[in-house]
């Protein structure tokens, strides 16, 4: 493979930090340097600092990694209801809707809870929130209907 500039260069830092360290005499190292700065192939690079620590280019791995075994990966967290995720939406729904949306917030929160306590899923939050939020609106229509029933 022909060499870059870039690996001329990487060559050069190898041979620079190899004469720093001791590694090589002067006259040497201004050898290979002038070497590296002719080369013309990676190889030829190669071989100017195969006996120094570091090389002009990384080493690639001759196989691949092997995959990580499933007992060492982490646990994935459990996913979350979606009935717990409908009976949330319907609850901020009822101040958009009316309060129409109360009693289908109600029927999906209860729901959601009893499957997150059979599966344990996520979510109980939502499914809490999404029951408050529709007994909120389901008591509020029956206080407006008895207000609207004692008024007449």
């Amino acid at each position: 493979m022909l060499a870059a500039h870039a690996d001329r260069e990487r060559a050069v830092d190898v041979l620079r930090a190899g004469f720093a360290e001791g590694r090589l005499p002067q006259g040497e190292y201004e050898k290979r340097v002038e070497r590296a700065y002719q080369a013309r192939t990676v190889g030829e690079l190669s071989t100017l600092v195969a006996d120094l620590p570091q090389g002009p280019v990384p080493q690639q791995q001759a196989y691949p990694m092997a995959p990580v075994p499933r007992t060492f990966l982490p646990v994935p967290p459990p996913a979350t209801n979606g009935k717990a995720i409908g009976a949330l939406c319907c609850g901020v729904g009822t101040f958009f809707t009316m309060g129409f949306s109360a009693i289908p917030a109600v029927v999906l929160g209860h729901m959601a809870r009893n499957e997150i306590r059979r599966t344990g899923e996520q979510g109980d939050g939502m499914a809490v929130g999404g029951l408050v939020l529709g007994w909120l609106s389901v008591v509020g229509w029956i206080l407006v209907l008895i207000a609207i029933i004692a008024s007449a």
